[in-house]
């Protein structure tokens, strides 16, 4: 599948995981906001894909990444962090949202399975419970940030 056809809206979502559904095929979704893609990241998609037959991505939109970052970032706009995770084989369909969370998703599109990364606990496991969507921790155990790369870069350190 060509890299731009991963990339879709969530109207186009509906029907891409009815098809699957109807193939009997798990659906996982992961989120987050993907600026400057590390190996964290890659680990975690990669873990997520394995917790399914069907790999959604969704990214936060740039109103959305600003919100939950800060001033200054998102550093990659939405459009390149899009592209960029879509390139990633693990990853089946990408799609953008607005919201600070993904509640709202996971009301919409209920998948199977919820894969979260190793770092941190689950805001949304009250929800997942009660849509009967499984959460799984996925991921490596080192800590990777992007946070912590641009404060790294800030400072100018060559270590």
């Amino acid at each position: 599948m060509d890299t731009r056809d991963k990339i879709i809206s969530r109207g186009g979502l509906h029907d891409v995981l009815e098809e699957h559904r109807r193939a009997g095929r798990r659906i996982v979704f992961a989120h987050g906001v993907f600026d400057l893609l590390h190996a964290g990241h890659v680990r975690y998609l990669r873990a997520a894909r394995d917790e399914g037959d069907l790999l959604v991505v969704a990214i936060h939109s740039d109103a959305s990444a600003r919100q939950l970052k800060g001033a200054g970032r998102p550093i990659l706009t939405e459009r390149a962090r899009t592209a960029l995770v879509a390139a990633l084989s693990a990853v089946d369909h990408v799609i953008i949202f607005d919201d600070a969370d993904v509640e709202p998703l996971l009301r919409e599109f209920q998948p199977e399975v919820h894969a979260r990364g190793a770092v941190g606990a689950s805001c949304e496991a009250d929800l997942a419970a009660i849509l009967g969507i499984r959460v799984a921790v996925v991921g490596h155990g080192s800590y990777h940030s992007t946070s912590d790369i641009v404060a790294h870069l800030r400072r100018g350190n060559n270590d």
